[in-house]
């Protein structure tokens, strides 16, 4: 059984507009953090959309989608000490696989999906878990994958989660300098990646720029790219 300690932050609307998923805070409307990295993987996308064909494209994010979800919501109930609804036989050995990970490191556990914001990034979004990790404190994305992931296939990812450790930290004064990035594989073990906020701060705010350039808003923080 996992114990929770769950933080105590206020809930955010999430709308999507022109521009993508932006969420409703205190200090103004942000665009989500996936929303803002999404454009570093639009023509890669783009490309393989054109290599494979709209309707194989399209089928195949499809299952993608679906599965994730899916494994994102074992992932969760799990570690709320709920009942499992598990649904395929693949579905159960790549959880079962993700489960292993997360009996041998998560400890206690501070919040799941919770809603946050940086007002000095101009972002917002839902972390995956906040939690103890081998003792100590990290954000953990969870992501799945049809294979094995390279590092540098992964950068989003690091610039995803060192997000988070902005926002939760601005929200809470809890600082939170390490994440974990666990990645259920099909009919492979997890991959696990570590990584520390500090070294990709700097690829997160150059990401966030683009957004706000490319989409003519105005940052919120205007001392951010000086």
């Amino acid at each position: 059984m996992f114990v929770h300690n769950t933080l105590e932050v206020p809930e955010l609307e999430a709308i999507t507009t022109a521009v993508g998923r932006v969420y409703k805070t205190p200090d103004g409307a942000f665009p989500s953090i996936t929303t803002v990295l999404g454009r570093l993987s639009r023509d890669g996308i783009a490309a393989w959309r054109k290599r494979v064909g709209n309707e194989e494209a399209n089928r195949v994010s499809r299952v993608s989608s679906n599965r994730g979800t899916r494994i994102h919501k074992l992932c969760e109930d799990y570690i709320n000490n709920k009942e499992l609804d598990i649904r395929t036989p693949l579905d159960n050995e790549m959880f079962k696989s993700m489960q292993g990970v997360m009996d041998g490191f998560v400890g206690e556990v501070y919040g799941q999906e919770l809603p946050l914001y940086s007002k000095h990034l101009g972002i917002a979004g839902r972390v995956d878990l906040v939690c103890e990790w081998n003792d100590k404190l990290a954000i953990v994305d969870f992501k799945t994958s049809a294979k094995l992931k390279e590092r540098r296939w992964v950068d989003s990812y690091y610039m995803q989660a060192t997000a988070y450790c902005v926002m939760l930290e601005e929200m809470t004064g809890i600082p939170v300098d390490r994440f974990v990035i666990l990645i259920g594989v099909d009919q492979e073990p997890p991959q696990t990646f570590y990584g520390k906020r500090d070294d990709n701060i700097a690829g997160l705010i150059d990401a966030i720029k683009g957004y706000y350039d490319e989409n003519n808003l105005i940052h919120p923080n205007t001392t951010l790219f000086n």
